[in-house]
């Protein structure tokens, strides 16, 4: 199996099934988890260094953090009902504690923080919710917590994809601090495949090849991006959606595209 693959595991005695630390992945920025929660369980945690977005990608739970509750949080069942999640975001040297009032899978996205912003709930309402691409590169796009919203390193979205189309595409790639043009960023790829028995593929890449890796991606995998290229495709009949956790030095999202694929972007003028 590919280095840059991250398998679920059975769920430990406090519901961990995926976890991703910057030590882990040999990288500074990113660190990712997924729990399964059952009614009544509690994970509880300090911050200490990095600041923390919980998505609330299923279920329904209470949440506390920074000295504020929010009680029956949650809204969709299952991802793939396809509306925007409930999220918390948490700065760095603080604590937080997610209850679960029902079946709960919940991702912990982690980057490095400074502890300038305060606690808070991101309502449904709150997420930036567009549609990107054209033809069989149509996808839906989520922004969790986006650069517009106050946070010190944290990027997060959800897309989903549906079934026979591409995503992450035209192939971009955003490894060089070399702004304006280009930030430098971590990022990795929370897989989920309607209906679960599928696979998405997805390959990495980088412009010398010294990196070129075709990943066949199962449903509750995760896959690291270094650096390079990272498209993403929905085999047929399986729909495909992924939880993006992206960190850098600079907390900004520039991107530069495959230059062999440019072409594709924006739409070509037909004609």
């Amino acid at each position: 199996m590919s280095d840059l693959i991250v398998r679920p595991s059975t769920p430990d005695e406090e519901g961990n099934v995926l976890r991703i630390t910057p030590e882990s992945a040999g990288w500074q920025y990113v660190g990712f988890e997924v729990y399964r929660l059952k009614p009544g369980q509690s994970l509880e945690r300090q911050t200490e260094g990095m600041e923390v977005c919980l998505v609330l990608l299923s279920g329904l739970a209470d949440a506390e953090a920074d000295g504020q509750s929010w009680s029956n949080i949650g809204r969709r069942m299952d991802i793939f009902e396809g509306i925007p999640p409930y999220s918390v975001y948490v700065p760095s040297q603080n604590s937080y504690r997610i209850t679960a009032l029902t079946d709960v899978e919940l991702a912990v996205c982690a980057a490095p923080g400074q502890g300038g912003h305060p606690a808070r709930l991101i309502a449904p309402e709150q997420v930036g919710v567009e549609p990107r691409g054209y033809g069989n590169m149509t996808r839906r796009v989520q922004n969790i917590l986006p650069e517009g919203e106050p946070a010190d390193s944290l990027l997060v979205v959800e897309v989903f994809t549906p079934n026979g189309n591409w995503s992450s595409y035209p192939p971009h790639k955003h490894d060089q601090n070399n702004l304006p043009a280009e930030s430098y960023l971590e990022e990795t790829y929370y897989h989920r495949v309607n209906p679960g028995k599928g696979f998405a593929v997805q390959r990495v890449y980088t412009d010398d090849l010294s990196l070129d890796e075709t990943l066949t991606v199962r449903s509750g995998e995760a896959v690291l991006v270094p650096r390079g290229y990272h498209p993403v495709s929905a085999a047929p009949g399986y729909d495909s959606y992924y939880l993006n956790v992206m960190a850098g030095p600079v907390r900004t999202w520039k991107f530069h595209n495959d230059p062999a694929h440019e072409w594709l972007f924006p739409k070509p003028k037909e004609g």
